[in-house]
Order: C-alpha cells, then structure tokens, then sequence
C-alpha cells in the first residue's frame, strides 16, 4: 500500500517514523516550507523534512495547497491513503485523492478540542483525561467520521511538555493500527454527531493569552502553568519598585497551597525561608522554576542568589 505522509512537527515526524518502521511504502512526504528560525533567522527546516531528507524520502514543499504543479506531481505518487499529522487543513482536491482516503491523527477525543491546541487545553481546564483520535478527513476542521479513539490519562502533576512525549508515542501507534485496519478493511466509522458529547475547541495559544490572571483560584493558575510548560510557556509581569523596571518571567512551575489568609490579591512574598510566593483568591502560589529574559530556566532558589528582590516586587497589572 503506497503512502503520502503530511506533517510538520516532532509529533509528526514520531509517527512518520513508526509507520516506516512498520514497513509501509512512504511514496512522499509532504511538509511546509522552510521558514527563518529564532533570533538568527537561520532558515530551519521541519522535523518531518529533516526524517525525509535523512530516510531519502520524496519530499514536497508546497506554498500552496491547490497549487496546479503540486497537485500534479502528488497525483503522479499514486498513493492509495495519506496520513495527516500537525500540519494545516487540507482542501477537498487533497484530501479525495487517494482511493482509501486521508485521516488525520488529532490529539484529543474528538469531538472535545478541535483545534490547534487540543493537549495544552485539556491540561488548562483541569481535565483528568485526554486521548487520541484517528478520523478521516471532510471539508471541516476536525469534524470527520472517526476512525479509532484511545484515552489516555493526565496524571495530576503532568505538564503539557510530558504528555505531549506520552502521547507522541501512542500517536505513532494509533497511527500504525489506523493504517492496518485501512488495509485490511477491518474497521468501521462513527460519525462524531453520533457521540454523546457536545464539541469544544482548542484554540491556537498566542503570547498575549500566556500571562497569569492572579485573581483566578490558585487551582486554575497551577493548571495553566502546567497546561503551558515548557512552551509557550506562562509569563508574569512584575514591577521592582526600587529600579522602576518591569521584570518579565517565563514561569514553569508553581505549586498551589489552599490556606485562608488576610493578603491582597496579588501580594507578594519573597525571602529565603518562604521562596517566591503570591497570594491568590483561596491560597498560595509559589513559584518552583523560572527563566529571566536571556538566561537559562533555574530553580527559584538560584533566582533568589543572583537577584536582590526582597519585597521590592509587586505585580504589574
């Protein structure tokens, strides 16, 4: 069975990899174009076009999906399905041309978090559980009939980086099963209207929405600092009032306290024997690890060595 593989990411290049080393005939790879990279604006390719490039893959870089160039040279690929994972929707000339069809992995249990995001939201929200979903595609975003479904649970402490590395290894799985039951006609779909669960989104996250919201309940701040770590990471806005500088931190981990107390929203301690602690709506958040702008993440411990901060602090609102 000839394959197209779509993808872009890690997550996407994992599941690549399983399905070559299951043996499958990968007749192209299909990813975005190479794109500046961090502060250098060195060009970077996707990790799904450097396994291309290393496994001698063919490989496709299209600007455009409907493209007439593309279009003709994925039609010549002969594919019989295509696989889709962490890459952009794909339109109906695309998505139609292999006779068994594309699915996509999603990393959520559709029809929960559709959207860009779906692993960084379950963990926001306090969800104990998540999953995968392997359905084909449909003129919309996430909507298609599905395939399989596997839950996976989300351990109390578990940040967004952790399962993404637990679910990336499932993925490569669902993704191999997917492909054998497609081959093997072994499979039936479940229309996600038929699921007895209303839909929700996962929306792309944006720098502007990763600032701490101080008056939430120390719950829901444990839940976005885990649901955001280590990328794109949470961030706190603080005033020295001694220097008149704003302090911008990355955090990536707080632990949460429920304890009455007579503070101020928003007030902060910060001392050696209590660490970096602020006052919430029903306890206390204290800062585990952090980053300044241009350093490494260290422990708060080593923050509080390298910097003379005590009570200077207040938060920025």
């Amino acid at each position: 069975m000839k394959v197209v593989f779509f993808g872009t990411t890690d997550f996407a290049a994992f599941c690549l990899n399983a399905v070559v080393e299951n043996g499958y005939n990968v007749v192209g790879v299909v990813t975005t174009e190479d794109k500046p990279a961090n502060r250098g604006h060195k060009i970077a390719y996707s990790p799904v076009k450097q396994y291309a490039l290393e496994n001698n893959l063919f490989l496709l870089q299209p600007n455009k999906l409907k493209d007439e160039d593309f279009l003709n040279r994925l039609s010549l690929l002969e594919a019989d399905i295509q696989i889709v994972v962490a890459f952009r929707m794909l339109p109906k000339e695309v998505y139609s041309m292999p006779k068994k069809g594309t699915f996509n992995l999603h990393a959520s249990l559709l029809p929960k978090y559709r959207g860009a995001a779906p692993i960084n939201w379950a963990i926001i929200n306090g969800d104990k559980t998540t999953g995968l979903t392997t359905f084909f595609l449909n003129d919309r975003i996430d909507e298609g009939e599905i395939i399989f479904q596997q839950e996976i649970t989300i351990e109390s402490n578990e940040r967004f980086g952790q399962l993404y590395n637990r679910m990336m290894i499932r993925g490569g799985e669902l993704v191999v099963k997917t492909l054998k039951a497609i081959e093997n006609n072994s499979y039936k779909v479940i229309s996600q209207k038929d699921i007895q669960q209303s839909y929700s989104t996962a929306p792309k996250i944006y720098k502007d929405m990763t600032y701490i919201n101080w008056e939430n309940s120390g719950k829901n701040i444990e839940n976005f600092v885990r649901g955001l770590s280590p990328n794109p990471c949470a961030r706190a806005i603080f005033y020295d009032k001694i220097t008149k500088n704003e302090l911008i931190l990355k955090i990536f981990e707080v632990k949460f306290t429920k304890k009455t107390h007579k503070k101020n929203i928003g007030d902060i301690t910060i001392n050696k024997e209590e660490g970096f602690v602020i006052y919430c709506l029903d306890g206390i958040v204290e800062i585990i690890e952090l980053q300044q702008s241009g350093k490494k993440p260290m422990s708060v411990l080593d923050f509080l060595r390298g910097n003379r901060i005590e009570d200077n602090l207040v938060i920025k609102k």
